[in-house]
């Protein structure tokens, strides 16, 4: 994958995740700046999801840890847990949320 493609799919990845919190039906805010996405909860927790252009990678800090996501097999996989990115980021926000969420692209 060279930089350009890169820079397409992780822009995509976050705008589908802003799209997809919007849906979502829980009062989550959100910030987008400069390729990094904020989730901000009703209980004060946040998780960071931010594009780590020359690694082409994304990685996601919640409050319990730091996770980076690498593309492989058209999906963006965990390199800690090999957790795919929707899977893993629904369990993170309905952990913050304090809520059961299910996240997805569609």
């Amino acid at each position: 994958m060279n930089d350009t493609q890169y820079n397409l799919m992780a822009d995509d990845l976050l705008l589908a995740l802003e799209e997809a919190i919007e849906e979502c039906g829980v009062d989550i805010d959100y910030e987008g700046v400069g390729g990094m996405l904020t989730l901000t909860f009703k209980n004060g927790s946040k998780i960071i999801i931010n594009k780590q252009a020359p690694l082409h990678e994304i990685w996601v800090a919640t409050k319990f840890n730091g996770h980076h996501f690498h593309y492989q097999n058209e999906q963006w996989i965990d390199k800690r847990g090999n957790d795919e990115f929707w899977h893993f980021i629904s369990q993170a926000v309905s952990t913050q949320a304090e809520s059961n969420i299910t996240l997805s692209a569609e």
